[in-house]
C-alpha cells in the first residue's frame, strides 16, 4: 500500500511528465500532496493527458531536452528533489525502426545524463526510479514470465535501448553514485489507460477511431501481452520509491511489476472486451503482420519478487482496466472535465 503520508510536502521530480504515464504519475503525486516538478519536452501529441487535464496549472514545468546534460542539470539543480521519477523517453517500437539514433540518443544517453546530475547534485536524495521496460529482455517467446535475472536484450532499437537503459543504471549504482542512493528500476509493460494518444498503439487506435466512428485496423491479433491499467504499475514505483528511502540499497534492484503470469491475454481478447463496453459502434478490421517485423508472439513478466518483497498487487483487475479506460474516452467525446474524471479514477483505485 501506498503510505500518502509519507509523499505530503516531499520535493519530486518526474521527467518525461508531459507523456502519458508521466502525466498520470504527477497528477498522482499531486493528489498525495507532494511538490512536484516536472522536466520534459511539450506534450508528444495533441491531445495529450498533460493538456486535458490542465496539468500546467498544478505542477511547475521545465521544459528541455534529456540529451542535454546541462538541461538536466539545471532541472536538478532548480527543483531539488528529494526524489526522482525517471520516465522520459522514445516509447514506440516503430519510431524506433525509422530513427534508431533518436531512440538510442533519449533512452540510453538521457538516463546517462540524469544519473550523471544527480551524482554531482549538492543536495540529498533520497530514491531514483528509473522506469523502462518488458521489452528490455531476450525475447524467447515463453509461456512463462520473464524474471529480473533473466537475459537482458533486443532486436529492434527500442528494446536493446531500453536493456542498455538497464545497464546504465546498475553500473551508476554500483559504481557511481555511492552507497547511500538507492537507484532501481522498474519495469512493466502494455499499459494502458485514459489519455493515452500515442500512434501505432492498440488503445490508443481503438479509442480513437470510436470516438470519430470509423473503423481500425488491428494487428498481430494473436500477439499476447500483460496488460493492465496504468495505474497498477504506477502504484509500484511509489511503493518502490518508499522502500528505497527508508531502507534504500537492499531495494536498489531492477523489479517486474505486471499481473498474474496467467492473465496476459491476446491481443484479439482486449480488443473483444472494449468493443462489448463502448457505448457505440467500434468497428475492427483486421491486419495480420503489418510493419512489425520484430513483433513477439508472447511477452509475460513474473513480479512475484514485487509481490514477495514490496507487498505490491496489481490492485486492478484487466475488467476492471477496461472499465475505466472506456469511462475516461467516454468523458472526453462528450466533453467531460477530463481532470476530475482522472483524479476520480486515481482515488477509486486508492480505496
Amino acid at each position: 500500500m501506498i503510505d500518502a503520508g509519507f509523499w505530503r510536502g516531499r520535493r519530486v521530480l518526474v521527467t518525461g511528465h508531459t507523456g502519458f504515464k508521466g502525466a498520470w504519475l504527477t497528477l498522482w503525486l499531486h493528489t498525495l500532496g507532494a511538490e512536484v516538478h516536472g522536466f520534459a519536452f511539450p506534450p508528444p501529441t495533441t491531445p495529450s493527458l498533460f493538456a486535458l487535464t490542465r496539468m500546467d496549472e498544478l505542477v511547475p514545468t521545465i521544459t528541455g531536452d534529456v540529451r542535454a546534460l546541462p538541461e538536466v542539470q539545471a532541472a536538478v539543480d532548480a527543483s531539488r528533489p528529494e526524489m526522482v521519477f525517471h520516465l522520459a523517453a522514445q516509447a514506440l517500437v516503430n519510431r524506433s525502426l525509422a530513427d534508431p539514433v533518436g531512440t538510442y540518443s533519449v533512452n540510453v544517453l538521457g538516463t546517462v545524463n540524469l544519473l550523471e546530475a544527480l551524482r554531482s547534485a549538492k543536495h540529498d536524495i533520497a530514491a531514483v526510479v528509473c522506469v523502462t521496460s518488458d521489452k528490455c529482455y531476450v525475447n524467447r517467446d515463453w509461456e512463462w514470465g520473464y524474471r529480473e535475472n533473466d537475459e537482458l536484450g533486443g532486436l529492434d532499437p527500442y528494446s536493446s535501448s531500453k536493456a542498455c537503459q538497464e545497464l546504465v543504471a546498475a553500473s551508476y549504482r554500483d559504481s557511481l553514485m555511492g552507497r547511500d542512493l538507492g537507484v532501481a528500476t522498474a519495469r512493466a509493460g502494455n499499459v494502458i489507460g485514459g489519455g493515452d494518444w500515442a500512434e501505432q498503439r492498440l488503445v490508443p487506435d481503438l479509442m480513437q477511431a470510436a470516438v470519430e466512428g470509423r473503423a481500425v485496423a488491428i494487428r498481430n491479433p494473436d500477439s499476447v501481452r500483460p496488460w493492465q491499467h496504468v495505474l497498477n504499475p504506477l502504484s509500484g514505483y511509489l511503493c518502490l520509491a518508499e522502500r528505497l528511502a527508508r531502507s534504500g540499497r537492499p531495494f536498489a534492484e531492477a523489479w517486474n511489476f505486471s499481473p498474474q503470469v496467467d492473465e496476459a491475454r491476446s491481443v484479439s481478447w482486449l480488443v473483444e472486451s472494449i468493443r462489448r463496453r463502448w457505448p457505440g459502434d467500434l468497428c475492427v478490421e483486421e491486419a495480420r503482420g503489418g510493419n512489425d517485423p520484430h513483433e513477439a508472439r508472447i511477452v509475460k513478466l513474473d513480479a512475484s519478487k514485487a509481490r514477495e518483497r514490496l507487498g505490491w498487487t496489481a490492485r486492478w483487475s484487466l475488467d476492471m482496466g477496461i472499465e475505466a479506460i472506456v469511462d475516461w474516452y467516454q468523458a472526453y467525446r462528450d466533453g467531460g472535465d477530463l481532470r476530475g474524471v482522472t483524479i476520480a479514477q486515481i482515488e477509486a483505485f486508492g480505496r
